[in-house]
């Protein structure tokens, strides 16, 4: 049992980062952000603003953007003194390798890894609805059983699992060629979000950002002593506005900043990681969060945050009320094009995570293998896009986006967990970039992600437990048995 706990050494992992025969090392700094960008902005700002503004925090669901930007600020200043330290493919799974041992890595990879997933179906679903929208503004119709799983009175979601067909094979291709796709969506995307921010500064109406933050009925009787804490906590009340309802907001906009750390999956794979990677993971960090800030107040100023319940394409309703209406076409295709670079950064950084695990002797060797011309892991990018088509074509987005949220949280929290480790473990180790005010600034990050991650639902919590609970009964069954450190393959 006590191989559970064994870690790598560092030493090993920087023998491993600087392996001429992996992975390519093609991507700079810049090429890095545009990925961070690329990953961040797409269906959490262009669909979940609206929705989590109508159910959880109305116009404060700037407030909630906020939040979430703190957690994940604290949490990428830790990715990025490991990214500079282990520039490996892997992310939160090899840092948790180097800190906390196998088992713990173990966890964590195998979360990240549905986190990906999710986040890859979860966009894919949300771009099908824009690329109908789209369509029918050229007067073509895609079937209704073609644009919805079965649970949601369809057949099946094609154009997710079109997309998701697509980018796999780009990937596979080569990450040059992907990056320079995603270099050229980027400028599409962040261009969108702009015009939607100055176009639709002027015609902002300040009555609908009143009240900013809408009353909780529930936080109203716990004020008057008509119900207890642990009664609030339970009730239907909770969550839904108020300052609770900013907490849950910004839980589930969580899935809105997932990317940044995406960048760390790419480690392996940059020029100069040392400089490279922080910047590429806090400078994309940076650039997201004012815009979500911007955007944001601009949606919910535009419309009445009750408008945009249950509508998918709030942006496209807000803009409505600006008469820019000859622009439409164009910003729902550089919408598409904006969460179509999420889908791909996401597919990366799932089989890379896969790819790590794999060369480890966690996960069959199968995983690891690299095309012989493409240096890419193409087999592995093969079975996640069965597996997430398969997602994206039947699964609906709904129960897809809080799974995403409490992954996301729960790595964030193992890797500012982890830099407190590293500073006590290795003192002396040569770091390109530090975690300022250590053990302050991860102690905070873990307090925040706790936190947000307390706030989503209960279901959440349950399906998260189930996933974990498989990947024990493989990790039992074949990668214990099979890792390399424990059996001394180095």
């Amino acid at each position: 049992m006590s191989n559970l706990w064994k870690t790598k050494s560092i030493k090993s992992l920087q023998e491993e980062a600087q392996d001429v025969g992996g992975l390519s090392k093609t991507l700079g700094a810049r090429a890095l952000i545009s990925l961070g960008v690329g990953a961040i902005i797409g269906a959490g700002l262009f669909s979940l603003t609206g929705i989590t503004a109508a159910e959880n925090a109305g116009p404060a669901v700037i407030l909630s953007f906020i939040f979430a930007a703190i957690g994940c600020a604290f949490a990428g200043l830790c990715y990025a003194e490991f990214a500079s330290m282990i520039p490996v493919a892997g992310s939160a799974y090899t840092y948790s390798y180097a800190t906390m041992g196998e088992f713990v890595a173990w966890v964590i990879g195998w979360d990240l890894v549905l986190e990906y997933a999710l986040a890859s179906a979860a966009v894919s679903a949300s771009w099908s609805q824009y690329v109908a929208k789209l369509f029918s503004q050229f007067g073509i119709a895609i079937p209704k059983e073609f644009l919805y799983g079965p649970w949601e009175g369809g057949l099946v979601n094609l154009p997710a699992v079109f997309i998701v067909c697509i980018l796999s094979l780009l990937l596979i291709k080569g990450i040059r060629e992907s990056a320079l796709m995603n270099n050229i969506l980027v400028v599409l995307k962040v261009s969108v979000v702009v015009l939607f921010i100055v176009l639709g500064w002027n015609f902002i109406n300040h009555a609908n950002h009143v009240p900013f933050i809408p009353t909780n009925e529930g936080e109203e009787m716990l004020k008057s002593g008509d119900i207890g804490l642990l009664d609030f906590f339970r009730s239907d009340f909770y969550g839904r506005y108020g300052w609770s309802g900013v907490l849950r907001g910004a839980g589930v906009l969580f899935f809105a900043f997932i990317g940044f750390d995406a960048v760390s999956t790419a480690a392996q794979e940059a020029k100069n990681p040392q400089r490279n990677m922080p910047i590429g993971i806090i400078g994309s960090l940076i650039i997201c969060t004012i815009l979500y800030v911007l955007f944001s107040y601009v949606l919910t100023g535009l419309e009445n945050y009750t408008v945009f319940k249950d509508d998918a394409s709030p942006v496209a309703t807000a803009f409505a009320k600006t008469g820019y209406t000859f622009i439409n076409s164009s910003m729902t295709l550089a919408i598409v094009a904006g969460y179509t670079t999420v889908i791909l950064v996401m597919l990366m950084g799932q089989s890379r995570v896969f790819y790590s695990m794999s060369t480890d002797g966690l996960l069959p060797k199968f995983f690891s293998e690299l095309h012989p011309k493409n240096k890419t892991p193409w087999k592995t990018n093969l079975v996640f896009l069965v597996f997430v088509s398969i997602l994206a074509g039947f699964v609906p987005i709904s129960e897809l986006g809080h799974m995403v949220s409490i992954g996301t949280l729960f790595a964030f929290t193992l890797v500012c967990l982890g830099v407190i480790v590293m500073r006590k473990t290795h003192p002396d180790m040569k770091r390109s970039f530090k975690t300022p005010l250590v053990p302050l600034v991860p102690m905070l990050g873990i307090i925040i992600c706790v936190l947000l991650m307390a706030g989503l639902p209960l279901k959440s919590w349950e399906r998260l437990g189930i996933w974990l609970a498989i990947g024990l009964i493989v990790y039992f069954l074949y990668g214990k048995n099979h890792s390399k450190l424990n059996n001394d393959k180095k």
